[in-house]
């Protein structure tokens, strides 16, 4: 079965880690509960390999003070996760109504996709 799948790059600033982390176990729970299949949030732990000259710290322009962040979503079709993702936001708008809602990281370095699966193993 094909999948559709949201992919994020983001750079966190090291000190605000542990704040990512509280607003990202949130964010898993909330897309969980209205059907996306999985949720991942995983922090770059190899970003030198050789032969390789455009990494992920080159392309988020991570500064030496932060550290690179892959995130994705797993859904089971496109219209699934248009219907989700409303659904999230709705949820979020209601619960933080009215009330500053700053991220830990900076928004204009935040890259996102949404993909076709085109092979699954």
């Amino acid at each position: 079965m094909a999948t559709y799948v949201d992919g994020f790059v983001l750079s966190i600033p090291k000190a605000k880690k542990a704040e990512y982390k509280k607003l990202a176990r949130e964010a898993a729970l909330v897309w969980k509960k209205f059907g996306a299949l999985e949720y991942k949030e995983c922090r770059a732990n190899d970003m030198s390999p050789k032969g390789v000259t455009f990494t992920f710290p080159k392309m988020a322009k991570t500064k030496e003070d932060e550290e690179v962040w892959f995130s994705y979503i797993v859904f089971n079709s496109r219209a699934e996760r248009n219907a989700i993702n409303k659904k999230v936001m709705a949820y979020f708008d209601e619960k933080y109504a009215g009330k500053e809602m700053a991220m830990p990281f900076d928004m204009k370095r935040f890259a996102y996709g949404g993909f076709v699966t085109e092979v699954e193993a």
